[in-house]
């Protein structure tokens, strides 16, 4: 929980400092202030507490599945929040995409046992899904209302580590600072390539393509996950894997395909 302070108060920081240089003007409306800091409360703050705490529960494997259903989420959330449309291609491919998840990690979804605690963990799991959604949401509300993906990161990065202070400070948590190499270059890498970069170009093209098929992205990050520790870790393939990635890429070409 700190650490995510860490990191997206850093991230907001040099935002801010990339604001300035540019000229990009940071001041917003009471209204549009609110919906830029609940964007950053909820997209860079509780959703990533929230799935950290299942994931000391759960197999990262079943958290994947839960998360990928932030398709759906945000199919339903646009229709209601922004009038959307509810586009039945985006649903389908969305289906086989979360069923492609499924199979790359039917291993660890074969070996999950439900107890009180691992319930718990799922409803975290959902919980952080759904606060994704919303924050998904909001950065579409904030760029149709003008504001710039720089502009609604910088300040709403700055919101959301300023709110995981503050619950870590309630809850009593230690802020040390491990000034190890391997903790200072992983913060380093997840402020910069992980928050400033990754949710820039995210947000971006939600602004372009639409809340409904940017979500599709959750359900490709396992299949790089799986072709990064092949290289590096030595992965063996299953046919359920293969299958898995199959059924994601037909998704997706289903989801995006004009």
């Amino acid at each position: 929980m700190v650490s995510v302070a860490y990191r997206f108060l850093a991230g907001g920081a040099l935002l801010v400092g990339y604001c300035l240089l540019r000229g990009i003007r940071l001041r917003f409306s009471a209204k549009d202030l609110l919906f830029v800091g609940l964007q950053g409360v909820f997209l860079f703050g509780v959703n990533y507490w929230l799935v950290y705490e299942a994931e000391r529960w759960l197999p990262s494997g079943l958290v994947a599945v839960v998360f990928s259903a932030i398709v759906f989420a945000n199919v339903v959330n646009g229709r209601l929040f922004l009038g959307a449309p509810v586009r039945p291609r985006v649903l389908a491919g969305a289906v086989l995409g979360i069923l492609g998840v499924a199979g790359v990690f039917l291993r660890e979804l074969m070996e999950f046992s439900l107890s009180s605690q691992s319930l718990r963990a799922l409803g975290l799991a959902a919980g952080s899904t759904y606060l994704a959604s919303i924050g998904n949401i909001l950065s579409a509300r904030n760029q149709r209302a003008g504001l710039s993906v720089q502009q609604t990161n910088a300040l709403g990065m700055l919101a959301g580590g300023a709110a995981m202070a503050l619950v870590s400070r309630a809850l009593g948590k230690p802020f040390a600072f491990d000034g190890s190499f391997g903790y200072v270059a992983s913060l380093v890498y997840l402020t910069v390539f992980g928050s400033i970069i990754a949710f820039a170009c995210f947000l971006t093209l939600l602004g372009r393509i639409g809340a409904d098929k940017a979500a599709y992205v959750a359900l490709t990050m396992p299949v790089i996950a799986l072709a990064l520790t092949t290289v590096f870790e030595g992965y063996r393939w299953t046919l359920p894997a293969i299958l898995g990635v199959s059924l994601v890429l037909g998704g997706n070409y289903l989801a995006l395909r004009k």
